[in-house]
């Protein structure tokens, strides 16, 4: 399953305003509400807070993919944020977080929870793609980007 296919860009902020952790995960659960209206704000930060407090989802080189698990939902969903200031994510590296994607599965899920989180890994271990994407002018171009990377995995 491809990144490109679950995240579509009205789940895409293209500048996030937060500046500390709850606050863009906040703003990436808002995002993506516009896409899952049928979730609550609160259910979904209460997941990513606990997984946060298990250890930080901060990977390095300026990415963040935030997760956890709902029982209320039947499929993968996917957010995307971009901080061009950077957020301290509490990072293995201790470098800011600029790239953030948020994912949610069902709870019963496992092998497509890992398989995403690994995708998602792969695509962000280019540099190249990383500074695509924080040039990135709008959520459309950031979809496109995914998606013509995603070809070469």
């Amino acid at each position: 399953m491809k990144i490109s296919e679950i995240l579509v860009p009205a789940a895409i902020v293209t500048e996030l305003k937060g500046t500390g952790k709850k606050d863009v995960l906040g703003e990436l659960t808002d995002a993506l509400l516009k896409t899952e209206p049928g979730l609550t704000r609160e259910e979904v930060l209460k997941v990513l807070l606990e997984r946060e407090r298990l250890g930080s989802t901060g990977i390095g080189d300026g990415v963040a993919i935030p997760h956890g698990k709902l029982k209320d939902i039947d499929r993968l969903l996917i957010s995307f944020g971009l901080s061009r200031g950077g957020v301290d994510f509490d990072s293995m590296d201790s470098k800011p977080a600029h790239l953030f994607f948020l994912l949610v599965a069902p709870e019963a899920s496992v092998g497509i929870h890992l398989k995403t989180l690994a995708r998602i890994s792969k695509l962000l271990k280019s540099t190249a793609v990383r500074e695509r994407l924080q040039s990135a002018a709008d959520s459309e171009e950031i979809h496109r980007i995914i998606k013509e990377e995603e070809e070469h995995l």
